[in-house]
Order: C-alpha cells, then sequence, then structure tokens
C-alpha cells in the first residue's frame, strides 16, 4: 500500500448538508439533506480513482466539495497537506490551478454566445498567465493536444458535435496544467462510439501529462476499464472502497454485488447465464437516512445489528488492507445473495430489467 507521500488529495470525515428552510420573511431550518455523510477517502498521485452509485448517492456533491466549489460542513480536505477548507478567497484561487472539473452536459457548460478561443483561454486570463498573441497561441496548443482543430478557434460551440465540445471542455480543463482533474460523468452525454474516443483521449492525457483523476460514472464497465480503484458510494457514504480488479472479481458489500450484477455484459450467452441481483424498493430518502446501516432496508443480508449499530468502514477478514467495506455480514466467496420474507431483495437470472435498477443512476 502506498506511503502518505503517494497520496495527492484526501478527506477526512467529510460531511455536507444542505439546509432545507421555510418561511417567506423569517426563513426557519426545518431539516436537512444529508448529501456527503461522513467520508474518508484518498487519491494517490497519477492513479484514476472512480466512484459508483446510484442517482442520490452523493458522488457530485462530494467531487464539487474536493474542488472546492462546495464548502463542507464538517471535516476536512487536504491537498498535498494542505487543508482547503480553510484557504482564504486568494488561497482558493491559487488551489483552483491544480484541481480542474470536467462536467457531464458538454452542451450545457459552455457558453453558446463565446468562441471558443474565448472559452478555452478563460484560465489564462483568470490566474493572469498569458494575454494576446500568447493566450491564442496557447489556446490552439490545446485544441490539437486533444484532437481539435486549431483553426476552428473562431468558431462558436453550436457548430461543434457533442463530442467535440466535450474536448473543448477537455482543453479548458487542462488550461492551467492541473495535477488533479475531477470528471463528473464526462461521457454520460455521448454516443457510445464517441465516448470510447474521449475515454481513450483522457488515458492518453493521463499518460503524457502525469494526471490524477476522480472519474464518476453510472457505467460500471466504464469505471472498470478507466480506474485503478474504485468507491461505491450510497446515500451519501462510502460503502466499499478496493483496487479495481478485487472490486469487480469479489465484491463484499451487497450493494456493491447489486450494482456489478446489473452492469451490462457484451457476451449473450454469458449474460443470460449471470445472476442478477433485484433490490426491492427505492433509495431512502436523504433528509431521514436510516440509522445503522444505511443499506438495511434493501439488503438481502440484514439484521437486527444492521439496524442498531453503524458498521465501521474496514477491511474485512481474508480482504488486502486496502479493500475497506462498511457491512457487518460481507458477502462471501461464492454466496448467493437470496431474498427474505420482507421482499426485500431477491435474485433474478431472467433477462427482464428490474424493477429498480441499481445500475441505472445518473449523477447526484
Amino acid at each position: 500500500m502506498s506511503g502518505e507521500s503517494d497520496v495527492l488529495v484526501s478527506a477526512e470525515g467529510v460531511v455536507k448538508h444542505f439546509p432545507i428552510k421555510q418561511g417567506i420573511v423569517f426563513k426557519k431550518e426545518v431539516a436537512r439533506v444529508h448529501a456527503v455523510d461522513g467520508v474518508d477517502l484518498a487519491v494517490r498521485r497519477g492513479e484514476t480513482l472512480g466512484i459508483v452509485g446510484e442517482t442520490g448517492s452523493g458522488k457530485s456533491t462530494l467531487a464539487r466539495c474536493v474542488t472546492g466549489l462546495h464548502p463542507v460542513t464538517a471535516g476536512s480536505i487536504r491537498f498535498e497537506g494542505t487543508d482547503i477548507t480553510k484557504l482564504s478567497r486568494a488561497g482558493l484561487k491559487a488551489f483552483r490551478r491544480d484541481v480542474q472539473m470536467i462536467f457531464q452536459d458538454p452542451y450545457g457548460s459552455l457558453n453558446p454566445r463565446r468562441r471558443v478561443g474565448s472559452i478555452i483561454g478563460d484560465p489564462f486570463a483568470i490566474h493572469g498567465i498569458a494575454d494576446g498573441a500568447d493566450r491564442r497561441r496557447r489556446v490552439q496548443e490545446l485544441m490539437e493536444l486533444v484532437g481539435l482543430n486549431p483553426e476552428h478557434y473562431n468558431r462558436f460551440p453550436a457548430e461543434f458535435s457533442g463530442g467535440q465540445r466535450q474536448r473543448i471542455g477537455v482543453a479548458r480543463a487542462l488550461a492551467v496544467r492541473p495535477r488533479l482533474i475531477v470528471c463528473d460523468e464526462p461521457v454520460s452525454a455521448l454516443d457510445v462510439s464517441i465516448q470510447a474516443q474521449v475515454i481513450n483521449l483522457l488515458k492518453d492525457l493521463q499518460d503524457e501529462l502525469g494526471l490524477t483523476y476522480i472519474f464518476i460514472a453510472h457505467d460500471l464497465s466504464v469505471v472498470r476499464y478507466v480506474s485503478d480503484r474504485v468507491a461505491v458510494m450510497y446515500l451519501g457514504r462510502i460503502v466499499e472502497s478496493a483496487s479495481a480488479g478485487d472490486l469487480y472479481g469479489r465484491p463484499r458489500h451487497p450493494y456493491s454485488a447489486a450494482l456489478l450484477s446489473a452492469a451490462s455484459i457484451a457476451d449473450p450467452d454469458e449474460a443470460e447465464r449471470a445472476e442478477r441481483i433485484v433490490l426491492i424498493g427505492d433509495v431512502p430518502s436523504p433528509i431521514d437516512p436510516p440509522r445503522g446501516c444505511r443499506f438495511h432496508p434493501r439488503c438481502p443480508k440484514a439484521q437486527d445489528r444492521c439496524i442498531a449499530e453503524d458498521p465501521p468502514f474496514v477491511p474485512r477478514e481474508g480482504d488486502p488492507p486496502d479493500h475497506r467495506t462498511a457491512c457487518h455480514f460481507p458477502v462471501l466467496p461464492g454466496e448467493r445473495l437470496a431474498g427474505r420474507e420482507a421482499g426485500i431483495a431477491q435474485v433474478s437470472t431472467e433477462p427482464e430489467l428490474p424493477e429498480a435498477d441499481p445500475g441505472a443512476g445518473g449523477s447526484s
């Protein structure tokens, strides 16, 4: 396991709650959305950490906390040892040269009234890095780096395809030579063939520039392809974290097993043989999350202890030190998850879609 010197960014006990207020003149807080609720995380230099989970699990909120776009309610986020939650406004501006974000929607993340050269060149202007002819030269170099024609510098976003627009977003993120890039579902709005092009571009840029990625997606096959390690989120918490090979080969948390069973399989014969774990019921409200293990209302292995006691996020017996699971009764090798009398879960070998497909979530 890598030492602390290899960790680029870490989160400890990160909490992000959004208050719900009522009233016209005097607003009073009546409840809180527990978007992120006590997350520990470490991202090593040069690796890709994939984050997966259903819609509403807190993936995107956690990403925005890491980039400093959302102030945290509690906890700390350290970038190269510096707690960014305590930085001044000037300190945050300097920090954002090292951390950039690629957004999900290549259409909505670009101003349609501005030319591409100006959009990509904004970071140079904001941070006072280059102007005039030097800025134009750098922008055109970035366009060429991500596979765009530098001669299209003066075109508007509407003159580009969806995949090209996402390349514009990548070029903008690379402008200030960041060390960490948070990719918030960067290919979910693209056609499958274009997805492969953008993913391969991101991998090539990582090798060429030594980048570190946090990659958020709901497509488990994409996450497996790009990630060195994977963290699974459920209702504001990470329930399992491991290397991609360990998690996909031997998921230990029942929720992780359900997610993986819902992933698409290219081989039709293998897909027909695969067992699908169907989770009954919806994700509980983040305004009033269940006590104890938050997954227990839908878990096929839930017992009284799961309701009364929040499971620690630690390595389980037989797992490597970096494979951590928040579960009192983790899935055993070869174990088949079956339904209970309460009808909380069941295993299906039929090809029909489940009532609630855990793998169908989008950004949160």
